[in-house]
């Protein structure tokens, strides 16, 4: 399954699949302020990316919520991980925390000269976050992203989705927003 919508030149795709199969140039990793690579998509992540992700994140912790670092992505196809801290310790997350994250993913994959990148649905896991506010947040982050940044070099932002319902959620979710033309979905 996957819906692709055009945001301005910037592809916005929901499918469903594991995010560390991305083809692009990033992947976001729903992290704690200390970037210890616990279960969910950082297990998954750090299982298929290996261990050297943990490590060189963990140096770059703590931080703030809502902080995002960069790494490399060890045996991951694509070049970077951006661990977004969207909790601290507590594994408590927040919708404040969860936009905050997705602003700064954003900014930091620009930075750094990334195209395409690939977001899971962030703090819906271990944090607990009911997943029809994390869409509105997360998309809604999105698009004031991109319409405040019109020269934006990003050609793609993904949301790789854990599970049917998720995908669908965020579907629907993108599927308000006025003014998006059709692409492949």
């Amino acid at each position: 399954m996957a819906l692709e919508k055009l945001w301005g030149k910037t592809a916005i795709r929901i499918v469903e699949g594991d995010i560390t199969a991305y083809d692009g140039d990033a992947v976001v990793n729903a992290a704690n302020n200390e970037f210890w690579m616990g279960s969910g998509v950082a297990g998954a992540i750090r299982r298929k990316g290996g261990q050297s992700i943990e490590a060189e994140a963990m140096a770059g912790g703590p931080a703030l919520p809502g902080e995002v670092r960069v790494t490399g992505a060890g045996r991951l196809s694509v070049r970077f991980v951006l661990h977004a801290a969207v909790m601290a310790q507590d594994l408590v997350t927040s919708e404040a925390f969860i936009r905050m994250a997705t602003r700064n993913a954003l900014s930091r994959a620009e930075e750094v000269g990334i195209r395409r990148l690939a977001f899971p649905a962030l703090g819906t896991g271990v944090g607990g976050f009911p997943l029809a506010d994390c869409a509105r947040a997360m998309l809604k982050e999105v698009w004031d992203y991109l319409a405040g940044n019109p020269s934006s070099s990003l050609k793609e932002v993904a949301f790789y989705l854990f599970g049917e319902e998720a995908a669908r959620t965020f579907e629907r979710t993108l599927a308000g927003f006025p003014g998006l033309g059709s692409g492949d979905g």
